[in-house]
């Protein structure tokens, strides 16, 4: 048996609770445990090959309450051959809405067995604020009790789907932040903006999932922007930044709604 700790994780939130989950169910267990980090390009050429025996704690970060559409024609290439699998959320406080089940429903058509699923909460990719610090030492010990429980539903035999909310497929729609007036609020072509301090050391080039920042120039992001915050979180100068309208508007409605502490949900 292998234990997988499988994910996309631009800013480490998710990465930081899929490997705890896996470490600890893989300890139980006393499994092999691998990671396959799928957030840079050149990452996503290919799958680890996964068998009946093995377990895969997969996690992808929740972007406007679905799984991110850049990633679907990737994931439509795993081969689950009978694994088991172990769906995992991470989502900016605000609500998980389909993601979790359109996850898990990816992994079903891509012949994975779902055992069990959770939606947890990281720090919002567009804010220092919002759920700053999550996943905390509180989501860690939630995420520790959940691959106890996992442990605890194979040993006993189980292995059925968990019960997962969300709209059965079609899902419901992206998520659209609306302005004061109701008007939507289209930030999908919004791209960063480099200040003057920015010094040229490329690691916003290094972190960005997309490859679409230039290395010959940082300032340029010719390519796909998906406003994971990679780049702004990463930057030791605080030079990577956003001033388009709507986006302000949008991060300021979440950093102002969305200050009650919303808590980790898990099925099994």
């Amino acid at each position: 048996m292998k234990l997988w700790a499988v994910y996309f994780s631009a800013t480490g939130t998710t990465k930081k609770i899929v490997t705890a989950v896996a470490r600890v169910l893989g300890e139980r267990l006393g499994a092999e445990k691998y990671e396959f980090d799928f957030t840079l390009p050149a990452a996503r050429r290919g799958w680890p090959e996964f068998k009946r025996e093995d377990i895969a704690v997969f996690g992808i970060p929740v972007y406007a309450g679905r799984v991110p559409n850049v990633l679907l024609r990737y994931l439509d290439t795993v081969a689950g051959n009978g694994a088991l699998a172990v769906p995992v959320v991470l989502y900016g406080n605000r609500n998980f809405d389909d993601a979790l089940a359109e996850l898990r429903d990816i992994l079903v058509k891509d012949g994975f067995m779902p055992a069990a699923g959770a939606a947890f909460i990281g720090e919002h990719a567009f804010s220092r604020r919002l759920a700053k610090g999550r996943p905390d030492e509180k989501d860690m010990e939630r995420a520790k009790r959940f691959a106890e429980k996992i442990f605890t539903k194979l040993e006993m035999g189980t292995v059925s789907g968990p019960e997962i909310p969300g709209i059965p497929f079609p899902y419901r729609g992206y998520y659209m932040p609306r302005d004061g007036e109701g008007n939507p609020i289209d930030i999908r072509r919004v791209k960063p903006r480099t200040a003057d301090c920015c010094g040229g050391c490329g690691i916003c080039v290094d972190v960005c999932p997309m490859g679409s920042i230039s290395r010959e120039n940082v300032r340029e992001c010719g390519g796909i922007c998906i406003k994971c915050g990679a780049c702004v979180k990463a930057c030791p100068k605080h030079a990577k930044y956003f001033d388009d309208e709507g986006y302000l508007c949008h991060l300021h409605q979440l950093e102002e709604g969305l200050k009650d502490r919303r808590e980790p949900e898990l099925f099994l």
